[in-house]
């Protein structure tokens, strides 16, 4: 299991921090930010694979920040994929 930290830039949210083990996402968990949406995103992808939450949280967007925490996620999964 490969643990991940990763600081998003645009939104409410400093860190997000999660595991990846054999292409599954696990343990996400947000510093600040809505606490319960965030709280709500990490139950969601819990047990997920890594392109389909990537797939389905890419490029969504808050109050047209261009960006989201969601999307945030995303991105971090992607860059946790070439490492």
């Amino acid at each position: 299991m490969a643990k991940f930290t990763y600081e998003p830039s645009g939104v409410c949210s400093v860190r997000i921090d999660f595991e990846v083990e054999d292409e599954i996402v696990k343990n996400v968990r947000f510093t600040r930010g809505c606490n319960g949406n965030t709280q709500g995103i990490g139950a969601l992808v819990e047990g997920m694979r890594i392109d389909d939450v990537i797939k389905r949280l890419k490029g969504t967007d808050c109050n047209g920040k261009g960006t989201s925490c969601p999307d945030q996620l995303a991105l971090a999964l992607e860059l946790s994929k070439n490492q």
